[in-house]
C-alpha cells in the first residue's frame, strides 16, 4: 500500500461506474440507474458502490432475464435470488514508481488497429488473459510485437478508463514467445504513454497469478488493494 494516496485513489474502488459515467460514455448503455458497456466492447456493467432503491431492478432490465452480469469488483452485491456465477479473488495494484525496461534485442513494438483484431483474437483464445470482444480495442491503445511472419506474438492494452488513471489489460504471450521479456516491455510502454499524458497506470491480477503479480511489482506496480471479481445470473 505504499506510495498510494487513499483519496486519490478512491475513483478506484469501482472503476467500472467511473469509466462508463467519464471517459468511456460513448462505450455505455444506460437503463435507470444501471450501466453496462456496449457488448461489443466488454461485459462490464454496475450500479455504482452505492445503489438506490430499484438499482438492481434497472441492471436486469437492462441486461434482460437469465443473462449474464459482470460486475467486475463493483462493492455492491445483488439481491440473493440473483444467481452465482463466479467469484474470483484478486489485486488490484498502482504504479508507484515508473519502470521502463530495456526493450530485447530487434524488437519493433505497433499500435494495433481494426485490421488486426482477426488476429488479437486468436492470441487471447490461445492464452486466455481474460475477457476480450471484438470492439474491445475501443478502449484505448492496444501494443502489439509481430513474428518475422506476421504472426502477433505479443499484445497490451488499455481498458478501463476511471479519471485520472488508465488501467493496464489483456497482457498476454503466445507460449512459443515466452521468456523474452516482451510482457515486460509492453506493459512498460504503456505505462510510459499512460504516465506521459499525466494519468496513472493501475491494472488487476488474480490472487493465483503470482508470476503475472511477480511481474507488475517489478515494473513499479503496487498493492492497492484485495478484490473480488464476481458475475451473476440476472432473474
Amino acid at each position: 500500500m505504499r506510495d498510494l494516496d487513499a483519496a486519490a485513489t478512491a475513483v478506484l474502488d469501482d472503476p467500472v461506474a467511473a469509466s462508463l459515467h467519464g471517459a468511456h460514455a460513448h462505450l455505455a448503455r444506460r437503463h435507470g440507474q444501471a450501466v453496462r458497456y456496449d457488448p461489443e466492447v466488454a461485459g462490464f456493467s454496475s450500479v455504482t458502490a452505492r445503489p438506490g432503491p430499484g438499482a438492481w431492478t434497472d441492471l436486469a432490465e437492462l441486461l434482460g432475464a437469465g443473462e449474464f452480469a459482470d460486475l467486475f469488483n463493483c462493492p455492491a452485491l445483488p439481491p440473493v435470488h440473483w444467481e452465482p456465477e463466479f467469484t474470483l479473488a484478486g489485486h488490484q495494484l498502482v504504479q508507484a514508481q515508473p519502470v521502463r525496461p530495456a526493450a530485447p534485442a530487434g524488437l519493433r513494438v505497433v499500435e494495433l488497429g481494426a485490421a488486426d483484431v482477426p488476429a488479437m483474437l486468436e492470441l487471447v483464445e490461445r492464452t486466455r488473459p481474460g475477457p476480450f470482444r471484438p470492439r474491445t480495442r475501443e478502449l484505448g491503445t492496444y501494443l502489439g510485437v509481430h513474428a518475422p511472419d506476421g504472426t502477433l506474438l505479443a499484445m497490451a492494452g488499455e481498458r478501463l478508463h476511471p479519471p485520472g488513471f488508465t488501467e493496464v489489460s489483456a497482457v498476454c504471450t503466445a507460449p512459443e514467445a515466452r521468456g523474452r521479456g516482451l510482457a515486460a516491455h509492453l506493459v512498460g510502454e504503456l505505462a510510459a504513454r499512460i504516465t506521459a499524458r499525466g494519468e496513472r497506470p493501475f491494472l488487476h491480477v488474480a490472487a493465483t497469478n503470482t508470476g503475472a503479480l511477480a511481474l507488475y511489482e517489478r515494473l513499479g506496480f503496487v498493492r492497492r488493494a484485495e478484490v473480488v471479481f464476481r458475475g451473476f445470473r440476472t432473474p
